[in-house]
């Protein structure tokens, strides 16, 4: 699902080796879902049963009149029978990721449109009968340092659950996909996996019902689950940042939704050539494998390559 805006940076950009590139990155056809994408122009969604695609074009961000040169996501128009259709076709989970920039204030009418769109969209989803997965993603972009995040995050997941509550969004039937709280890409002041693992938790405690759980195997106790994206950290970066929050003690299981933390290198391995298809799936399973321990808390970082330490963050990128 999440390798189109990756291939969108590779020398092949059609629709055929986008296709390819699914087939290097999925050896089997992926569980059903819909993805929401509010940065791009696209819905993508893929039955469990067909590894087809349905493009369907939507309005994406577009200015937020009145703000910080800010943006809100359209797309909620005819949301409600687009849901219901994607659930007829095989689909049984969602995703919206809206954004929240810092060095852009945010101002409280980007903050507010972004909880109530999320709100709103999760509300449509389980009426269709989809698990919505809730992506409020704090953009890396800026100078600020950790603290400033923690701060912005706050206001925005407590934004967030408000108008999830007010809109009688049941809490037990959703995900949580937030980033993780880390200073911005271009401040001074580094934060180490163990003070991002200490503040990122510290919000959860302070911001997340005790509700929101993860649907686990049936011979597993229910547990609750936040699963957090990479946000343009490196693929190092995010893992050791995963692995600090598992070793911390906290009352959750951690776990991960990673795009470029997972698939960065497996694609620069590949390149478009049939010939490195089995290369990049070995990079991949090695990521793979590292933030599997990672969810465990087991993780060292011993043996990672060069390109796994790459930071990829672009400023100001849009997909």
């Amino acid at each position: 699902m999440a390798s189109t805006s990756l291939l969108k940076a590779s020398p092949v950009l059609d629709k055929s080796e986008w296709v390819k590139g699914q087939s290097v990155l999925f050896r089997q056809p992926s569980s059903a879902a819909v993805v929401i994408r509010n940065r791009a122009t696209s819905l993508t969604v893929r039955a469990a049963s067909s590894y087809a695609d349905e493009l369907v074009k939507t309005a994406g961000l577009v200015p937020l009149v009145g703000s910080n040169n800010e943006s809100w996501c359209q797309g909620l128009d005819g949301l409600s029978s687009r849901t219901a259709a994607y659930y007829q076709q095989g689909a049984r989970f969602a995703k919206w990721r809206t954004v929240v920039s810092i060095p852009n204030g945010p101002s409280a009418l980007a903050v507010k449109e972004a909880a109530w769109g999320l709100a709103r969209y999760a509300a449509i989803s389980q009426d269709s009968g989809l698990v919505p997965i809730v992506e409020p993603e704090i953009l890396l972009d800026g100078e600020h340092d950790i603290d400033r995040t923690y701060e912005v995050a706050e206001k925005v997941w407590a934004e967030v659950f408000f108008y999830l509550a007010q809109n009688n969004v049941m809490f037990e039937g959703i995900l949580l996909k937030p980033s993780m709280v880390t200073p911005g890409a271009e401040s001074k002041d580094r934060a180490t996996p163990e003070q991002v693992a200490s503040y990122t938790l510290k919000l959860l405690r302070n911001r997340i019902p005790p509700a929101v759980p993860g649907i686990m195997a049936s011979s597993i106790p229910l547990s609750s689950l936040h699963i957090f994206l990479s946000g343009g950290q490196s693929e190092l970066e995010a893992t050791l940042n995963l692995n600090a929050m598992n070793q911390a003690p906290n009352p959750w299981h951690v776990s991960f939704s990673y795009a470029r933390a997972l698939q960065n290198t497996c694609l620069k391995t590949w390149g478009g050539r049939a010939e490195n298809v089995n290369a990049a799936q070995t990079t991949l399973l090695a990521r793979a494998k590292a933030n599997s321990l990672a969810q465990l808390g087991k993780y060292t970082g011993e043996g990672e390559s060069e390109e796994a330490k790459e930071g990829m963050f672009v400023k100001g990128y849009t997909y």
